[in-house]
């Protein structure tokens, strides 16, 4: 119990307020430590029963706070059952701190009941890992595990730690009235939680009066591609040089004058070819979402530059072909101002693509997904402190296409798990986002991604209770490979029953008794009135308002698009 306590005193230190606990045995010490901490309003605490459910979670409140948070585990499969959420915050560069309990040294490679080789099991997708022995200190260990998660470290950039805490029994603590669970009258009732306000990052704060006086003198062609988490910033830099600013949604970016909205459509209009082709490229942040970018980015008669203020973990040195900047005069100076003329054509050609999306939406009922993306990023102005979560596979492309930007922000934050995008760990995740922050959150994802995390729909009773409306489209299957070249062998007789089998995986899942079963309010609707009231409504309690839709149209509508918008 002594070290149990070091290790909740040191987190505490750190800034640790989130800690998320899946239940065993052999993490009692910790369990029994964190319940003092609660009770005594130094730490939140949540308990799910599913260990994947718990780190997404914890994940997910490192995500919304700015800060790290933890998930404790007991011994044995508990802990591989983490590996997922491990290994989206490595590649998101987040702080998830990984408390794995453990059998002492004298019982590991006996054959005692839940034993294995917990450390290192993570491999390369923790900053930090460490064996602590039962018996022993843990504050020196504890707290270079948090400065590397938060990147406090040389040259490393911030990202998950596990901590491997190996206990003896007893497991328990001494019934003598020493500790806090025997103090009369104590109960661990968790105080609500403030809303977290989000800080404008450093580099752009810090960039406005240096540069403002001291724009180039240079003029060059680019666009400004702003990638996941790349920031406010990106929105400032575009606007600063006149430049046409190419955001995804969960860049946190996709505002301002400058933002172009069905950008991806638009690139073959300014490619090599054309009157006037993209010279130059820059780029915030981690692009993830688009084919049309990626070759962009990978062209290599554009020069090309990516920002990296900080260590990242995304990528590795020397692996990408873009020219590495690190500071912001740097960055300026490569990209040039924008020549007359250059930022107002890409924004005539934005208005024609927004005008030619409207059409296709507004005629025929197979544009549900990309209609739906659309009407629920607009419903974000009507409530600014409401976060939005975006599944991976086409919801978040959805948002991308038809997401038209404003003059400010849609929703107070944009949220996606864009290190490995991976559609596990999704409502988890939101519910962790939600708590963190203390704010309603509204999640679109897609039926798959909903079922793969069902279990995050289990709240205890006595646990806190998320504002959270999950919107899910249902469309009995893995839309995206419509999309993709699946789709045109899926419309072949030889290949069809194979495609919709492999990759369709049609599920017919009654997702009203879904969630009856764990106590969510459920609406089936249709895009129309319905829909938009519910939209724009504020996000109260726990829902899930389900959107039907078909996959079959899915590869004709994209085209249709293609073929509006091309040069």
């Amino acid at each position: 119990m002594d070290a149990a306590r070091r290790v909740v005193d040191a987190l505490e230190s750190a800034g640790v307020r989130n800690v998320v606990v899946a239940p065993g045995s052999r993490s009692a010490p910790m369990v029994y430590a964190l319940a003092e901490a609660q009770g005594d309003g130094r730490l939140d605490v949540d308990v799910r029963v599913d260990e994947r459910v718990a780190g997404f979670t914890a994940l997910g409140m490192a995500l919304g706070a700015g800060a790290p948070a933890a998930v404790l585990t007991t011994s044995g499969t508990a802990v591989g059952n983490l590996l997922p959420a491990v290994m989206e915050a490595n590649h998101a560069g987040k702080p998830l701190i990984v408390l794995s309990a453990d059998r002492p040294e004298e019982l590991r490679g006996t054959g005692a009941n839940q034993t294995t080789s917990q450390l290192d099991l993570f491999g390369e997708h923790v900053r930090f890992a460490t064996d602590i022995a039962a018996g022993t200190d843990p504050s020196g260990a504890v707290a270079t595990a948090l400065s590397a998660a938060q990147g406090r470290l040389p040259g490393i950039p911030a990202g998950p730690v596990q901590l491997n805490l190996a206990f003896r029994e007893p497991l328990t603590p001494e019934l003598d009235g020493s500790g806090w669970l025997t103090r009369p009258g104590t109960e661990a009732v968790a105080e609500p939680r403030p809303v977290v306000e989000l800080v404008e990052p450093v580099e752009t704060q810090a960039s406005t009066s240096s540069t403002t006086d001291h724009l180039p003198s240079n003029e060059h062609r680019t666009v400004v591609v702003a990638g996941h988490d790349a920031g406010p910033a990106a929105e400032y830099f575009a606007r600063l040089l006149g430049l046409p600013l190419l955001a995804e949604p969960s860049s946190n970016a996709r505002f301002g004058p400058n933002a172009i909205g069905p950008y991806r459509l638009l690139l073959d209009h300014f490619g090599p070819v054309t009157a006037r082709p993209i010279e130059r490229v820059v780029v915030f942040g981690r692009p993830t979402l688009s084919r049309p970018v990626a070759r962009l980015l990978a062209c290599p008669e554009l020069e090309r530059a990516l920002y990296v203020p900080r260590p990242v973990a995304w990528f590795e040195p020397g692996r990408r072909p873009e020219l590495v900047l690190t500071q912001w005069e740097q960055l300026v100076g490569f990209a040039g101002r924008g020549p007359d003329g250059w930022l107002a054509a890409w924004q005539e050609r934005a208005a024609i693509a927004e005008r030619e999306l409207e059409a296709v939406l507004a005629d025929g009922t197979d544009a549900t997904g990309v209609a739906l993306a659309r009407d629920l990023w607009l419903a974000g102005r009507n409530h600014p402190g409401t976060n939005l979560v975006l599944g991976s596979s086409n919801p978040v492309r959805d948002v991308d296409l038809a997401g038209r930007p404003g003059a400010g922000h849609h929703y107070a934050r944009v949220f996606a798990n864009r290190g490995l995008a991976g559609i596990d760990g999704t409502v988890a995740t939101a519910t962790g986002i939600a708590l963190a922050t203390g704010r309603p959150t509204r999640v679109l994802l897609g039926d798959l991604t909903l079922l793969h995390d069902a279990g995050a729909l289990l709240t205890g009773p006595g646990e806190r209770a998320a504002d959270l409306q999950v919107v899910v489209l249902n469309d009995d299957g893995g839309g995206i490979f419509t999309t993709l070249e699946h789709g045109r062998l899926g419309e072949t007789p030889v290949y069809r029953a194979a495609v919709e089998r492999f990759f369709g995986t049609p599920h017919q899942v009654n997702l009203s008794a879904l969630a009856v079963a764990y106590g969510w309010a459920h609406r089936a609707v249709t895009p129309g009135a319905e829909l938009s009231a519910i939209l724009d409504a504020p996000v109260t309690g726990r829902s899930i308002v389900e959107v039907r839709a078909k996959r079959t149209d899915l590869r004709a509508l994209h085209a249709r698009l293609a073929e509006a918008l091309a040069p």
